[in-house]
């Protein structure tokens, strides 16, 4: 068995892991280097490899961190709820996901764009089945005419997409609103739109 870290170690790795994401966020996999995140991290590069041996390593580590982070509002997505305030909280967790950790979107987005050659196992294994499970809330939801019959994975798809947005294209978002709308208000205008604009699709129409 490996020895436990110590409290300086656990505080070495902290700070090399906190560097390799600003670096691979930015980067990518293939385009960060471990000389760049021994500088990002202010060590020497063979200080860091004594901590993280091969840089794949440091990005296996991140990418099962924020899939942990990231997939814990749908975690929290339950049958016990009632549909409306648990599609509207869901919608909100991701949003103040994109909100507190666009680094960790941006580094799982780099991985998507590669074609998750690092990730694909866990896609397939842990996130598949976590998607599995909420799906037959979804649909037990529409046979008991809670909300409107659609393709369940694809409204998941769809809140992620929408929501993650505002993390992989923050600049653009930004940008596009202006000065006057483009502060810390632009997560609850858009937490407003689109629960306005799934919540509303997925409503039964009244005969």
């Amino acid at each position: 068995m490996p020895r436990p870290l110590t409290r300086i170690q656990r505080e070495k790795q902290d700070i090399i892991l906190d560097a390799a994401l600003d670096i691979f966020s930015v980067h990518g996999f293939r385009g960060a280097t471990i000389d760049q995140i021994a500088e990002a991290a202010g060590m020497s590069k063979p200080n860091l490899l004594y901590y993280f041996p091969r840089k794949e390593e440091i990005h296996k580590r991140l990418i099962a961190e924020m899939l942990d982070i990231w997939l814990a509002p749908l975690r929290e997505f339950s049958a016990d709820g009632d549909p409306v305030p648990e599609i509207r909280s869901y919608i909100r967790r991701k949003l103040e996901m994109s909100r507190d950790f666009p680094r960790q979107s941006r580094l799982f987005a780099n991985e998507m764009l590669q074609g998750a050659p690092r990730t694909i196992d866990m896609l397939a294994g842990d996130l598949k089945r976590l998607v599995d499970e909420k799906v037959k809330i979804l649909e037990t939801w529409m046979d008991q005419g809670k909300i409107t019959r659609t393709d369940p994975y694809h409204l998941i798809f769809s809140i992620w997409a929408t929501t993650q947005h505002y993390a992989d294209f923050d600049a653009q978002v930004r940008a596009v609103l202006g000065p006057d709308r483009g502060g810390d208000g632009r997560f609850e205008d858009a937490a407003r739109f689109l629960e306005n604009l799934f919540l509303h699709g997925l409503l039964p129409k009244k005969a």
